[in-house]
């Protein structure tokens, strides 16, 4: 048996003993070493996350050691570091034939639909485990699951030098968006939140320009690319007015699913806008383990606080305060 943090059902967490997962042909356990608090955490335990059936252990961003193998697993050996994609896509539905696995039909995920990461151990598929280099750490590592996001979100982005960006939020996606921009040849990079201790790490960590709100700013003609990483809606709104003609909005944060927003479908039309979506993770993950380990994030700034297994429901908290940047559980 091994302790774990569950939610139980919406708004409830204990934290109890299971059973230690036995991996399958082809899985493998890891001792997890670290997971990160992340916003859909938030959601499964509010009772949001439509898929999620209760009792889960949460925690989809870890890493840590292998110590268990599958019978058929030849790719990795014991002791092996490994971050840990959460994905598993069917592989068979119509997204899964073209190559869109993130919007699988039948969508699953470590720690969102099946047992996470909030454990002293996890089951993981072995084609979702990244050895990873000496370099990265395996509390750096639980980066990787959020900086795949991001990678996933350039992916979809215009992709042209010097251009300028502005970011709305100042948390670990929108300081991750801000970084790859950075690295990506934008012209400048311009960023907003509401908490001025977290717009003092985004200069940090190479902002041009901070504010509380983009009015701050002197550009009147616009952004070639807005990216909102809030999901908040007045956010969401705002960042739209501030798209410069022909350029790029890109709704990044995690809005309620029942959130709605306004904006000008003429100036859609006229100004030549293109908004785009950026859901989880595709093709991304491997090249997000190259981009942490070539430095392209400042993983240490990114990592403000760390939390025992039993101070769970106290990390949650902190999480909803808006209080430091990643939030990481050490469940040993």
């Amino acid at each position: 048996m091994m302790r774990a943090a569950v939610i139980d059902t919406p708004g409830s967490v204990s934290i109890t003993t299971v059973d230690d997962p036995a991996p399958g042909p082809r899985e493998v356990v890891v001792e997890v070493a670290a997971v990160g608090i992340c916003g859909t955490d938030i959601h499964i335990l509010d009772g949001d996350f439509e898929p999620t059936p209760y009792p889960i252990v949460p925690g989809h961003e870890f890493a840590g050691t292998v110590v268990a193998l599958g019978a058929a697993v030849t790719e990795l050996s014991e002791g092996d570091r490994v971050a840990v994609d959460p994905s598993l896509f069917c592989g068979e539905c119509h997204f899964c034939s073209i190559g869109r696995g993130n919007l699988c039909e039948r969508w699953n995920a470590i720690g969102v639909t099946t047992a996470g990461a909030c454990a002293r151990y996890a089951l993981a598929p072995v084609a979702n485990c990244y050895r990873l280099p000496e370099s990265v750490s395996l509390e750096h590592a639980a980066l990787i699951e959020p900086l795949s996001c991001a990678v996933h979100g350039f992916d979809l982005l215009p992709g042209r030098i010097g251009e300028h960006y502005l970011v709305y939020g100042a948390g670990t996606m929108g300081l991750m968006m801000a970084q790859l921009a950075r690295r990506a040849g934008a012209a400048s990079v311009s960023v907003v939140d509401l908490n001025t201790e977290r717009l003092a790490v985004a200069e940090k960590l190479g902002a041009d320009r901070t504010a509380t709100v983009a009015d701050e700013f002197d550009r009147p003609q616009g952004w070639e690319v807005v990216v909102d990483c809030t999901g908040a809606v007045p956010a969401i709104e705002d960042g739209l007015r501030r798209v410069r003609r022909g350029g790029t909005f890109q709704v990044f944060g995690v809005a309620a699913a029942e959130a709605a927003a306004s904006f000008s479908p003429f100036r859609v039309y006229n100004d030549e806008i293109t908004v785009v979506g950026s859901m989880a993770v595709l093709h991304s993950f491997g090249r997000a383990v190259e981009q942490l380990a070539t430095g392209v994030i400042d993983p240490a700034t990114m990592i403000s606080h760390s939390f025992g297994l039993d101070d769970y429901t106290a990390a949650l908290d902190a999480f909803r305060a808006g209080s430091g940047r990643k939030l990481q559980i050490r469940p040993a």
